[in-house]
């Protein structure tokens, strides 16, 4: 089968590229299971195992579209009939109300819920990149990861835990000054900011940690941050919304809508590291990742939709309850 991923973003990643980092995931996991893998993406981008086509700016989907391709997969919504199989990945929480494409799937089984289907496929990761876990080292803070300069993340919250916690916590993905929604300076000492971290950077702040305190405030469609912390044995603290609980099994850490009952988790947290990292193996691979969107390009090649109608929102994803 010959898969087309089509993507506004470059490849390869650049520090964090969620949406980047899962389709270059996907496309070597696919080229490992026999199948041929081309990219639309901005020019610019390269890969060593798949070819890759620059988008053309003026021209419509279907006119970019090689003739041998079998399947397209964007990771928005192309908005128009391109005349071929395709499917699309709805990767975020949007606020247009109109309907997404009939063929369109999910990031989770919350995130389908929420737009009326049932359609959904976990993120995985291709965890080779990420290299080995030293369990056995010292682990003195815990870790924020996340835009922190959007207000659904809750960076604030997951200083509040830390402090009633009394543990140190490294963001990573924020700095100590913000001005995109005001003034906000972060004071403690105890409080460490790295910008955005990618690359072994990243690897080494998760492979130190003790735990991530993510207590965010919308339902997350997926939290690749979430399992990216688990892999490196890194139990997880948030809140209950979106896909979190989908993610985060008991044993794994804890779910609350409350800063309190969140840092008494932190506080007695007495797991199994290496349980957390088993966890996100099995579940969470490009190659489980992978087998399932296999399933939905046989299904759209079928001439099978993927829902019985096209899915919309249900509700606001954003606001969500939080006990500081």
């Amino acid at each position: 089968m010959h898969v087309l991923l089509v993507n506004h973003a470059p490849i390869p990643v650049f520090a964090y590229g969620g949406t980047e980092r899962v389709i270059w995931d996907l496309g070597r996991a696919l080229v490992q299971m026999g199948h041929r893998v081309s990219y639309l993406v901005p020019e610019g981008s390269h890969c060593d195992f798949a070819q890759v086509l620059p988008i053309r700016p003026g021209l419509s989907w279907a006119e970019q579209v090689p003739a041998d391709v079998d399947v397209v997969h964007f990771q928005f919504n192309p908005k128009e009939d391109i005349g071929r199989p395709f499917l699309v990945t709805e990767h975020g929480n949007g606020r247009d109300p109109d309907p997404l494409a009939l063929n369109t799937v999910f990031v989770s089984r919350n995130h389908a819920e929420r737009h009326g289907s049932q359609r959904f496929v976990h993120n995985g990761l291709d965890w080779q990149a990420y290299g080995p876990v030293d369990f056995g080292r010292a682990r003195g803070h815990h870790h924020f990861l996340g835009k922190a300069a959007w207000r659904v993340k809750n960076v604030k919250g997951a200083i509040r835990v830390a402090a009633l916690a009394g543990v140190e916590l490294d963001v990573l993905g924020g700095t100590r000054l913000n001005l995109r929604r005001g003034f906000r300076f972060t004071w403690s000492p105890r409080v460490h900011f790295f910008g955005m971290v990618g690359g072994q950077q990243k690897f080494d702040l998760l492979n130190a940690s003790s735990g991530l305190i993510l207590p965010v405030r919308w339902h997350e469609p997926f939290g690749l941050a979430v399992i990216e912390s688990l892999y490196f044995g890194c139990p997880v603290f948030a809140t209950p919304y979106g896909a979190l609980p989908e993610l985060v099994p008991e044993g794994c850490g804890t779910l609350s809508s409350s800063a309190s009952a969140l840092a008494e988790a932190v506080r007695g947290w007495q797991g199994d590291r290496r349980a957390c990292h088993a966890h996100v193996l099995e579940r969470f691979s490009a190659g489980a990742m992978a087998r399932g969107y296999l399933q939905c390009y046989e299904q759209v090649l079928a001439g099978e939709p993927l829902n019985a109608q096209r899915p919309h929102m249900a509700g606001s994803a954003f606001d969500q309850a939080w006990k500081e």
